[in-house]
Parts: C-alpha cells; structure tokens; sequence
C-alpha cells in the first residue's frame, strides 16, 4: 500500500521534524514540504512574493515521488490550515492509488518559530485552521 502523509500545523510546530520521524530520510520515503523552494545552499530566505511558486514547485516534487516505483511513502509538511490547500494532494492520491492520511502537528515543545511569522500572521493562521474529526 502506498501512502500519503500530510502533517499539518502552525510554524514552528514540528513538522519538518515529525517527517523526519517518520522516516522521510529512509529508502522508500520521500518528504517535501513548500519551505524546501527557499533553500539555497543551505540558507534558508524566505521570500513571500514566490510563495505561489513555492507552493506548485512542492506540489510538482510530490507528484515526481508518487510516480517513482521505489517510493511507497510520500510526506508533505505544510502548514496547510485550511481544508481546501491539502486538495491538490489529496488529488493526486487518488490519481497515483495513494491512501491519505493526515496528522496535526501541535507545538507542545515551545518551539520557536524559526520562520520568523511576525506573532499578529500566526494568530490568523491560528483563526482559520479548518479540521475534520
């Protein structure tokens, strides 16, 4: 059975480090998340106006992985706080016979929120996470 997982949360909340739990740097896993596109040897620069590039860039590595026989585990770590963003995802599941499932990643740790999300866009992201029980 392959697999999709989606973790989901605020940042800072861990998910980059639940992926790795999870075994995302195994044989048979792959991970990717949309923070990925703002690395450039090893230097993290976010860069809000190419979020959307961000976004399809992850989208597109995912659908990459799902179609490589030797990856039967694909992760996806973003914030995803509303429903409709894990659609596209969720989407190519079904396309590729993947099985969904997502986790919430709470920060329960104090994590810091390496990010730098000024504390007034992590209060509004707070606001509008969507979750289905």
């Amino acid at each position: 059975m392959k697999n999709l997982i989606l973790l989901r949360g605020l940042p800072g909340s861990g998910k980059s480090t639940a992926a790795k739990l999870l075994g995302a740097n195994g044989a048979g896993y792959a991970h990717h998340e949309a923070d990925m596109y703002f690395i450039q040897d090893g230097v993290y620069n976010f860069d809000a106006s190419k979020l959307r590039n961000a976004h399809e860039w992850c989208r597109n590595q995912t659908e990459k992985s799902m179609i490589d026989d030797k990856i039967s585990v694909v992760i996806v770590s973003n914030t995803f706080t509303q429903e409709w963003e894990m659609e596209a995802y969720t989407n190519l599941a079904k396309q590729y016979g993947y099985r969904v499932t997502s986790f919430i990643v709470e920060n329960r740790h104090a994590g810091v929120n390496v990010h730098g999300v000024p504390e007034d866009k992590l209060q509004m992201m707070k606001d509008r996470f969507e979750f289905k029980l």
